[in-house]
């Protein structure tokens, strides 16, 4: 029998389409760094590649205003990933790299912004080569003069043409999400990032969260993403950097940005748990849990809907004293209008002057602040996924799957040490109690459910908002994921017994088939499906009636079998083996037996997936293990017959296919199903000797 291995959750690279962080691309320092950064542009292949040149010719221009200039339009530019390719073959990141420590501030920052740009856009290979090229050495050191100019400033640093802007602290922003980006795609970067002491540099950065949260919010994104499985990193955490963490978690700041913060810095702390004192372990954990539980606890949807009546009533009182205004002075500049709307707009949703921040938008305050909220509650359910699960994991789909059970024939004893279908996976004490205490459960449940409609609405109907939607459904996603690893980790009296899982399975069951049009949301059948299949293992390992009726079960099969997701086609088999074989112990369940097995047998012989392939097998040798219901199904479907027919088919394409596509695990796994398969023949040509 096929069993579910709790999922994983690592830090992916970033992907300007969409990532774990949801950082966009296009606010780079082209923004904050001044110089007309907006002013270029792209073009076809033969005017980008001639302003590729020029621009980058620019760069060694006496002048500092036209080095800002030619840095703050490559910036631009790079946004667009076509343009990339002509920059990187004019050598841009040698190009760039000194002008981190040019004599200008200015310069400093917009370079830093297009360097960052270029590894926001450009995916592995760039960020290889951006290493290759020696980035790291330029951007360690402005690190270093980052910091030693916020410390010897106090952060009241300012340069004469711009009284407003902290060059410092803007370019410190900058260079750490540069650092991020780099770090999260190469292990070069890792290494140079352990070897000389950027963790003291970016902790030093941390501390400044009360007045410079967007810079700490991204100081604790870059820290989450190196101290995840880096041992060579753990021996630098010692009780004074326990303590940064500690403070910045204990702060009670209610905005969402602090939310967010404290949220990514208990996944740093989750993170390096092991170095902790044995004895603080367990209160540690309990405060990450706190703090993953209040940040759940809001309601997203409600959240929106505040923030944009706080939007129009914003708006309102601003265009009526832009009337005023313009009734009692009409020659009132732009300048002073915007100026006095600020001082007049509630503090909490005043946009903030060179707030170049991508991971949170800037181009208006109330979507930003509903963003921290989601990207904290995304962060939250993560990190909670990875606690409910195994040290060591696999990120291999197939390696979530172990195979059958390796008994040389399929009696009745064999289903009886099948009995428990759940392997058993590790849950720490502290984790369970922190989890129980908080009501962590309940309130992950809530967020399985599909995103406030007024919410999705409001988000529909307004550009600056529309992106929300997408963050709303990963929350859901996620949860969905997080009940998956729960419910394999807990035990019957953790869930709160039968009635509790009848109560979720008729949940689960609601979410797949209340739409008018079964889901085509890959991520979401993925979640909903692996969460379905871990309640349906928990359901038949302690014997209480299944929740799906034969008809849902095979119309959610037959919709997703059919899935480009190999995830998806892998979890709707699992699901059909384990209802399976809970029929087969059932009186009068022939019909249904043999439509599961002819279904099992169409996905055995045709799915272009050996990984979807070896999983029907496994629920084939499931269903028809054991029982006098089994037996008639299996003889009327031909079972023997048609398993004997592909068992050297299913040898020969391990054989073409099995090299070059699968991995070593992967393949160790086939092997096994594919002993499993002769042996299941040799059992079922035994029962047929015996009529």
């Amino acid at each position: 029998m096929g069993k579910s291995r709790a999922k994983r959750f690592r830090r992916a690279p970033f992907s300007p389409t969409g990532s774990r962080s949801e950082k966009p691309p296009e606010a780079g320092a082209a923004e904050g760094g001044g110089g007309g950064g907006g002013r270029a542009g792209g073009g076809d292949s033969e005017g980008g590649s001639s302003a590729a040149a020029e621009l980058l010719e620019k760069l060694q221009h006496p002048s500092a205003d036209v080095r800002e200039f030619a840095c703050a339009s490559i910036s631009k530019v790079l946004q667009q990933k076509q343009t990339i390719p002509a920059f990187v073959q004019r050598d841009v990141v040698r190009c760039l790299g000194p002008m981190l420590l040019d004599p200008s501030l200015a310069v400093r920052e917009t370079a830093t912004g297009a360097l960052r740009n270029l590894s926001a856009c450009g995916g592995f290979e760039v960020c290889d080569d951006m290493v290759t090229k020696d980035v790291m050495t330029p951007l360690v050191a402005l690190l270093k003069e980052c910091r030693a100019g916020l410390e010897e400033s106090n952060g009241s640093l300012k340069e004469a043409k711009d009284t407003n802007k902290n060059y410092f602290e803007n370019i410190a922003y900058e260079a750490v999400n540069l650092l991020w980006n780099v770090c999260e795609c190469n292990s070069t970067a890792v290494s140079i990032f352990n070897r000389e002491g950027c963790l003291e540099i970016l902790l030093q950065y941390l501390k400044r969260f009360h007045t410079s949260v967007d810079l700490a919010i991204v100081v604790a994104s870059c820290l989450q993403a190196v101290t995840e499985e880096n041992p060579d990193l753990l021996s630098a955490f010692g009780a004074s950097e326990h303590q940064v963490l500690e403070t910045v978690m204990a702060s009670s700041e209610k905005a969402m940005e602090h939310i967010l913060l404290r949220t990514l810095v208990a996944g740093v702390t989750w993170n390096i748990k092991s170095t902790l004192p044995a004895g603080s372990q367990a209160s540690t954990v309990n405060a990450i849990l706190k703090i993953f539980s209040e940040c759940l606890a809001i309601d997203a949807g409600e959240t929106i809907i505040s923030m944009k009546e706080a939007e129009a009533e914003w708006l309102k009182s601003s265009a009526q004293l832009d009337a005023e205004e313009h009734q009692g002075n009409g020659e009132n500049s732009v300048l002073n209008e915007e100026e006095e709307m600020e001082e007049d707009a509630p503090k909490d949703i005043v946009k903030r002057e060179n707030d170049v921040s991508d991971l949170l938008p800037n181009s208006n305050q109330e979507v930003k602040q509903a963003t921290a909220l989601l990207l904290a509650q995304q962060t939250a359910l993560e990190v909670i996924v990875n606690m409910c699960c195994n040290e060591d994991p696999s990120d291999d789909e197939w390696e979530e799957l172990s195979s059958s059970d390796e008994s040389d024939t399929f009696t009745e004893n064999n289903l009886e040490e099948e009995g428990k279908l759940l392997s058993p996976l590790c849950l720490s004490a502290e984790v369970h109690t922190a989890l129980m205490n908080h009501l962590v459960p309940k309130k992950i449940l809530e967020k399985t459910a599909f995103p406030n409609g007024i919410a999705v609405d409001i988000c529909t109907c307004n550009s600056a908002w529309k992106p929300l939607i997408k963050k709303l459904n990963m929350v859901q996603y996620r949860a969905l994921t997080c009940l998956h690893n729960i419910l394999l980790v807990s035990d019957m009296d953790c869930l709160g017994g039968a009635s509790v899982l009848q109560s979720l399975s008729q949940h689960l069951s609601q979410l797949i088939f209340s739409q008018p049009e079964f889901s085509k949301e890959v991520e979401f059948l993925e979640a909903v499906t692996s969460a379905l299949r871990a309640l349906l293992q928990k359901l038949a390992s302690n014997n209480i009636p299944q929740c799906l009726t034969p008809e849902q079960l095979m119309t959610l099969c037959e919709a997703g079998i059919h899935s480009s997701n190999i995830s998806v086609r892998v979890n709707v088999v699992s699901i059909l083996g384990i209802a399976g074989s809970v029929l087969a112990k059932v009186e009068d369940t022939v019909e249904t037996l043999k439509m599961i097995g002819k279904f099992l047998l169409d996905v055995a012989t045709k799915d272009p997936s050996l990984v979807v392939v070896g999983e029907a097998l496994d629920a084939l040798f499931d269903v028809f293990a054991d029982g006098r219901e089994a037996e008639r199904a299996a003889e009327q479907i031909k079972l023997l017959h048609v398993l004997k027919e592909f068992q050297p088919v299913f040898k020969s394409r391990m054989r073409k296919e099995g090299k070059g596509c699968y991995s070593i695990d992967q393949l160790c796994v086939l092997d096994n199903v594919k002993l499993n398969l002769r042996r299941f023949i040799a059992y079922q040509e035994t029962l047929e000797r015996k009529k």
